[in-house]
């Protein structure tokens, strides 16, 4: 039985994205055209309500397969991000009726799902500072406050993008450009990940001592830029055991409390991805967020910063709740301390901070429009920052997640 609601699960999601790709479709045709607009708008936005009742019945199987909240790992708790961002979007349509929100926000879902199934998708038994209910009560509610505090950074990517000219030679226009930058890199590195590992089926492995002093294997899909202090190549040769080969290695060694083989995917995903930067506008000749500039054309920008501060509004106490409130709760459970500066603890610690300062500058100092947009594409950057550099190259107590 739990092997059927497993892959009951797998399939559940797998159509999901698949809905929601297709969606982008008549959501776009609804945006362009003018004659059949709102028959195309109500088309796309079944279809992404569809998909979420299925993101939903894929979390309830998967629940049910493993005996807990599933969202004990990267895999899960992005996908839960994912969905969460769904949601966000749904509520946001309901109130604003804001398609074009769509065009933005469902391609960032699709891309968290599609990092997420990067990572292994296998069901482990929980280790034991992950057996509580506060697992679930935890990440839920910070995976809720994702979701919304995303539609703020969405308001505020569309606001940029139709405020700043494409050819203005400003330092507004560069930053902006960075952000595409980010993006596209962000879409190499999975593009690059699939292709080295599933299709070339790229492998160097090397034997080293952890932050704990055990030996562990750590595996390089990508050829070896950073490694660990001391690392020896070594090729799996049977039952658990391995020799010494030679494998590629350029010879920037760091120690065990920075997890190298996510460091190295990450410094090849930002070459390749500059890389591409470079050939695209060789091609188009003109700035990257220029490509998007016409689908904000019907945007309103007053609406646009309205929806980004009341989303900060809802977003930040459901993180303050979640992500610092209940989390220090189980970390006292746990590991017998409220607070441990821990790299996850410090680093919410600093989104706390970040959407504090938010909105003491929104209230008292006037930060609107153009300046709140920044804030809130600032805070989205925090929050994956913390998801993807703090989760998975700094070794910490929260590293199995």
């Amino acid at each position: 039985m739990e092997s059927t609601f497993l892959s009951l699960s797998n399939t559940f999601i797998f159509i999901a994205f698949l809905i929601l790709l297709i969606a982008l479709l008549p959501l776009g045709i609804s945006i362009k055209s003018k004659s059949e607009s709102k028959k195309y708008e109500k088309l796309a936005i079944w279809m992404i309500v569809i998909a979420f009742i299925l993101e939903l019945a894929y979390f309830i199987m998967r629940w049910l397969a493993t005996g807990h909240a599933p969202v004990s790992n990267m895999y899960e708790f992005i996908a839960m991000f994912s969905i969460m961002l769904i949601g966000g979007f749904l509520i946001t349509y309901h109130y604003f009726k804001t398609k074009v929100f769509g065009l933005f926000a469902i391609p960032v879902s699709l891309l968290l799902l599609g990092y997420g199934s990067l990572f292994s998708t296998d069901v482990q038994p929980l280790i034991p500072a992950l057996q509580s209910n506060w697992l679930a009560i935890h990440v839920i509610t910070v995976t809720l406050s994702y979701g919304i505090l995303s539609m703020s950074a969405v308001a505020g990517l569309i606001y940029l993008i139709k405020a700043i000219p494409a050819d203005e030679n400003s330092w507004r226009a560069r930053w902006l450009e960075a952000v595409m930058i980010a993006i596209l890199t962000v879409v190499m590195y999975m593009v690059t990940t699939v292709f080295m590992q599933n299709i070339i089926g790229y492998n160097d492995e090397f034997y080293y001592t952890d932050q704990q002093g055990q030996q562990v294997i750590a595996e390089y899909h990508l050829p070896s830029l950073i490694n660990y202090n001391d690392a020896i190549p070594v090729e799996h040769v049977g039952n658990n055991e391995y020799e010494p080969v030679d494998h590629f290695h350029l010879g920037i060694d760091l120690p065990p409390v920075i997890k190298a083989h996510t460091l190295n995917t990450v410094v090849w995903s930002i070459i390749i991805g500059l890389i591409t930067y470079g050939i695209v506008r060789l091609i188009i000749r003109k700035r990257l967020f220029s490509l998007v500039k016409p689908l904000t054309k019907k945007a309103d920008l007053a609406l646009m910063d309205e929806i980004g501060y009341r989303s900060v509004i809802i977003g930040f106490p459901l993180f303050a709740l979640g992500g610092i409130f209940f989390a220090a709760i189980w970390a006292q459970i746990a590991w017998s301390r409220f607070w441990g500066w821990d790299p996850k603890e410090t680093w919410a610690f600093i989104t706390f901070m970040f959407y504090t300062i938010f909105l003491h500058l929104r209230l008292n100092r006037g930060y609107e429009g153009e300046k709140s947009a920044w804030l809130a594409v600032g805070g989205f950057i925090l929050i994956l920052f913390n998801l993807i550099a703090i989760n998975l190259i700094v070794a910490g107590l929260h590293s199995y997640a």
